[in-house]
């Protein structure tokens, strides 16, 4: 045994790449689904010479929900922490994968009211979010403090010895609510905007076609990546909001500065 002073200090986990994780999570499975899902049979059938990488629609979405998947399972082995965003993900693919194998009738056809159940599958897990934002503010963890209003961010044990210094702890309790209604609603229009991202999506769309499995998976790849701009845009506009409301509330009633509030990056 070393002595306790020659022993190394612990290594800092990895950090996870977020370039990495929007190549595996989002854009290679969305050129996956677009130009890999033809079917070469269905191709010969509409007239039309298949292409070598045209691997048909079943192993393509195989391929694209296996990627996030084993992304996940190696940021898990690499940092023995499940993410919650990983696991957020993970549940996503689950779902995603699940549904499609329901909604896929064994003649290539599509069951009645995908674009209905696939934006269900698309709204709950923010709409889950958000409730859980809500019923969590009274518990010993609440999930503004997971995701935004934490020590990693925040000089959280200066500012609450300010707060009971000024005596304004009902004042702050009430700030923490309005920041967690604000966070929980950023959840909401998540939810909201993802249905109606499907509902337009799925708009027209031919379940009895010949080629209805490979529309199918081109429309869940447009889902995949307009929907991280159309909905990631107005979500991160939402935490910016709530995190400069929150910021500008712990000024006035701690009278401490920005820089005093938040620690050093």
């Amino acid at each position: 045994m070393f002595p306790l002073a020659n022993r190394m200090p612990d290594a800092k986990p990895k950090q996870e790449n977020p370039l990495a994780n929007i190549l595996i999570n989002v854009l290679i499975p969305v050129l996956v689904l677009s130009y890999l899902s033809k079917d070469p049979d269905v191709q010969k059938l509409l007239g039309k010479d298949p292409k070598p990488w045209h691997i048909g629609p079943l192993k393509a979405i195989i391929v694209a929900l296996a990627l996030p998947l084993g992304y996940g399972i190696w940021h898990f082995v690499q940092t023995r922490k499940l993410n919650f965003f990983s696991g957020l993900g993970l549940l996503s693919v689950a779902l995603t994968g699940g549904l499609t194998l329901y909604l896929w009738n064994k003649d290539g056809t599509v069951k009645e009211h995908a674009g209905i159940l696939f934006g269900l599958k698309e709204a709950a897990i923010p709409l889950a979010l958000g409730i859980g934002v809500l019923l969590s503010r009274r518990t010993a963890t609440p999930l503004l403090h997971v995701f935004l209003y934490n020590d990693s961010l925040f000089d959280i044990p200066k500012i609450e010895r300010r707060v009971s210094e000024n005596l304004r702890s009902e004042d702050y309790r009430s700030l923490l609510d309005r920041a967690n209604a604000l966070f929980a609603a950023s959840f909401f229009l998540s939810s909201v905007l993802n249905l109606g991202l499907a509902s337009f999506f799925f708009h027209g769309f031919d379940r009895t076609a010949t080629d209805a499995l490979e529309q199918y998976n081109g429309i869940v790849g447009r889902l995949t990546g307009w929907g991280f701009a159309v909905i990631g845009i107005p979500l991160l506009a939402f935490l910016y909001l709530t995190l400069q409301r929150l910021i500008k509330g712990l000024r006035e009633i701690t009278g401490l500065s920005d820089q005093e509030i938040l620690l050093p990056r």
